[in-house]
C-alpha cells in the first residue's frame, strides 16, 4: 500500500488533500486490486505486477480528471451492503444512509408498503428490502439507465424490489397505497453550482441534482401532494432536504395538512432531513 500511496501522492498532491489520497488508496487497494486487509496493514510495501501498475497510472489520470473514486471503482458501500455506481447514478451519499437508517429503525416490527422516488442506484430501496424483510418495497425513476443500475443492485444483494418508470412530475399511477414514501429528490438550486466541486459537477447526473431557482421545493411538493393521495392513514413521508430550505419545506407539508411535521439534523449537525405524518 506505500508505493501505491506515494505513487498517489506524487501524482495528484496539487488536487487532493492527503488524507483523502490514503481514502482513495484503501478503495484501490480493496476493490480493484483484491487486496486482503493483512496486505493492506503490514506496513510493507505492495510490489505491483506490470498490469496493476498500469492500472494504477490510468486510475490516477481518471482522478486527474476529478472523476469520482467510486465511479473508478464502480462499487461503494451503502449501509453494509455493496452497490454498483456508474455516471448514471448519483454516488451514494453518508446522509442518505442515516436516512435510510433511521426508516429502518421505526418500521422494524411493521409490515409497510415503501415507495422510494427518484432510486437512483437503488440505495434507499434496496437497503429498505434488504433489512425490513416484512416489508413490500416499489421504487421509481425517471432514468431507464438509473433503473437498470438499480435492478442490478437489487439481485446483487438478493433481495425484491418493484422497479418502476416514473416521471413524478408527470404522470403517476393511481389507484396506489403506500405506508411510507421516501425521497432524496433533486434540491440543489443551479444558483448554488458556483459553490461546488468538479468531481460532482463534471460526473454526476444534473437531472438528480438540480432544481430550478424559480422553485426550490417542486419535487417536494409534489411528492407531497401525491402522498395525501395516496398514503394510508397515518402513513410517513420522510425526505432529504437541501439545509438551506428546512423552515419552507416544513411550512409547506403543514400547508398540506401534514402533521408530526419534525426537521431532523445530520450527523454533522445540518438540518438535513422531514419526517411528517398524513
Amino acid at each position: 500500500m506505500q508505493n501505491i500511496v506515494t505513487s498517489l501522492v506524487t501524482g495528484l498532491k496539487d488536487l487532493y488533500p492527503e488524507e483523502e489520497l490514503k481514502s482513495f488508496a484503501r478503495i484501490i487497494c480493496r476493490d480493484l486490486f483484491r487486496l486482503d486487509t493483512l496486505q493492506m496493514y503490514s506496513g510493507k510495501d505492495i510490489e505491483l505486477l506490470p498490469n496493476q501498475l498500469e492500472t494504477l497510472h490510468n486510475i490516477i489520470d481518471r482522478l486527474r480528471r476529478y472523476e469520482p473514486i467510486q465511479y473508478i471503482a464502480g462499487t461503494t458501500s451503502f449501509h453494509g451492503l455493496e452497490f454498483r455506481v456508474a455516471p448514471g447514478v448519483l454516488i451514494p451519499r453518508p446522509e442518505t444512509e442515516e436516512l435510510t437508517d433511521l426508516i429502518i429503525r421505526e418500521n422494524k416490527e411493521r409490515s409497510p408498503v415503501i415507495l422510494d422516488i427518484g432510486t437512483g442506484s437503488g440505495c434507499i430501496a434496496v437497503t429498505l428490502a434488504t433489512y425490513l424483510e416484512k416489508a413490500t418495497v416499489h421504487a421509481w425513476d425517471i432514468s431507464a439507465e438509473a433503473l437498470q443500475i438499480a435492478g442490478r443492485n437489487a439481485e446483487a444483494n438478493r433481495c425484491r424490489v418493484h422497479f418502476q418508470q416514473v416521471d413524478i412530475l408527470d404522470k403517476k399511477p393511481a389507484g396506489e397505497q403506500f405506508d411510507v414514501i421516501v425521497s432524496n429528490p433533486p434540491y440543489v438550486a443551479y444558483g448554488e453550482k458556483a459553490s461546488m466541486s468538479a468531481n460532482i459537477l463534471e460526473w454526476e447526473p444534473h437531472q438528480a441534482l438540480f432544481v430550478a431557482d424559480t422553485d426550490p421545493l417542486l419535487f417536494y411538493r409534489t411528492i407531497a401532494l401525491y402522498g395525501r393521495e395516496t398514503l394510508t392513514p397515518g402513513g410517513t413521508l420522510y425526505f432529504e432536504i437541501n439545509h438551506q430550505y428546512g423552515p419552507e419545506t416544513c411550512s409547506l407539508l403543514q400547508e398540506l395538512n401534514y402533521t408530526n411535521v419534525e426537521l431532523l439534523h445530520d450527523l454533522s449537525g445540518k438540518e438535513r432531513f422531514i419526517k411528517a405524518t398524513l
